[in-house]
C-alpha cells in the first residue's frame, strides 16, 4: 500500500477525490490517502489596500504544505497552479486536470444597486489572489468593461469568508462557490454572472506514472458513481461545512442545484490550451518567468498515467 499525503480539498474542488477516498476506491488501487490541513494559520481578512497579486504569496493556502515538504500532492485552479509551479521550490509539476469542473458565481448584496456586470465598472470586487475565483472574475468582467475599469481588492480564500465580507459591506461583489453560492441566494443576494473553471493536480516526484494512473482509476470510478446518481452525493457539499458554519448546517440538499455539479474523467491538459492559458495569465502581469507552458507540466507522467488509466 503506497501512502500519499494530499492537501485538504473541499467538495466544490475535489468531490470525486473525496468520494473515492470515502468509498475505498483509492485503497482498492493500493493507495492510502492521508489528508493534511492546508488551512491552519491562513489569513482570512480583507486587505482593501492590496489591489493586485503583485507581492502576494501564491502558496498562502494551496501548495503551502507541499512547499514545506509536508504533502505529496494538491489540487487547485489551473490558472493559479501555473503560477505556483513556476515558483515552486519543491519541483512540483502539474499532472493533468482534476475531475470536477467547478462552478462559481459573482454575487452582490440584496440591497445593492448593481444588477449587471457592466455596473461593476470601477467598483471594488473581492478577489482571492492566485485562487480560481480571482482569475474567473478577470475572465468574466473583461468581457463587460475595459481592463483598467476592473477594480479588485484582496479577499480571503474560502467562500465563507468572502461571503461574510460581502454582507459586511467590505466590497461590492465577490465570487462564491458551492454551497455558499446557494446560501447567498437563499439570503437574497443576486448573481450577476457565473461560469465554470478547470483545476489541475500538482505533485512531487513521489507521484510517478504508475501511482498517478492508479489514482486516476479510482477517481474515474468515483466520477462514474457520481454521474449515475448525483443526488445521492449532494450532501457532501453540506457535510464538509456543517460543523464549521450553522448556516450551512441549516440547509438541505434541496437548497442546492445539481446542475452546478459537473464531474468528468480526469484528463491531460491539452498543449494548445496550456499555452493559451499561460499567455492570458502573462497578459495580466503574472507568470513572467515562463516561456513554454509545457515546462510547468510533467508531460511524461501526464501522458503515461492518463493512458494507463483508460
Amino acid at each position: 500500500m503506497k501512502k500519499l499525503v494530499l492537501e485538504t480539498t473541499a467538495p466544490f474542488q475535489g468531490l470525486a477525490e473525496l468520494v473515492a477516498d470515502r468509498e475505498g476506491l483509492f485503497e482498492k488501487e493500493g493507495i492510502q490517502i492521508e489528508w493534511a490541513d492546508r488551512e491552519k494559520g491562513v489569513d482570512k481578512s480583507v486587505h482593501s489596500d492590496v489591489t493586485s497579486p503583485e507581492g502576494v504569496n501564491p502558496f498562502a493556502s494551496h501548495g503551502k504544505l507541499f512547499e514545506e515538504g509536508k504533502a505529496d500532492m494538491y489540487n487547485a485552479c489551473e490558472w493559479g497552479n501555473y503560477c505556483r509551479v513556476q515558483d515552486t521550490s519543491q519541483g512540483g509539476r502539474q499532472l493533468g486536470r482534476r475531475a470536477i469542473v467547478c462552478f462559481a458565481g459573482l454575487y452582490v448584496r440584496p440591497d445593492s444597486d448593481i444588477y449587471t456586470a457592466q455596473q461593476l465598472s470601477g467598483r471594488p470586487v473581492g478577489a482571492p489572489f492566485y485562487f480560481g475565483t480571482h482569475y474567473l472574475i478577470l475572465h468574466m468582467l473583461e468581457g463587460f468593461m475595459p481592463r483598467d475599469n476592473i477594480k479588485l481588492v484582496q479577499a480571503p480564500n474560502g467562500s465563507k469568508y468572502r461571503f461574510d465580507a460581502l454582507m459586511a459591506g467590505e466590497y461590492d461583489a465577490t465570487c462564491l462557490t458551492e454551497p455558499y453560492a446557494s446560501l447567498a441566494e437563499k439570503e437574497g443576494c443576486r448573481m450577476v454572472t457565473a461560469s465554470y473553471l478547470h483545476g489541475t493536480e500538482v505533485a512531487s516526484d513521489k507521484v510517478d506514472t504508475e501511482t498517478y494512473a492508479k489514482f486516476n482509476r479510482a477517481v474515474k470510478e468515483a466520477v462514474k458513481r457520481i454521474n449515475a446518481d448525483r443526488s445521492s452525493y449532494m450532501h457532501y457539499f453540506l457535510d464538509y461545512y456543517k460543523d464549521k458554519d450553522p448556516r450551512i448546517a441549516a440547509m438541505s440538499v434541496s437548497d442546492l442545484r445539481e446542475s452546478r455539479v459537473v464531474v468528468v474523467d480526469p484528463a491531460p491538459i491539452p498543449e494548445e490550451e496550456a499555452q493559451r492559458t499561460a499567455d492570458w495569465i502573462k497578459s495580466w502581469g503574472m507568470l513572467a518567468e515562463t516561456d513554454d507552458a509545457t515546462d510547468l507540466i510533467n508531460m511524461d507522467v501526464q501522458t503515461g498515467a492518463h493512458t494507463a488509466a483508460e
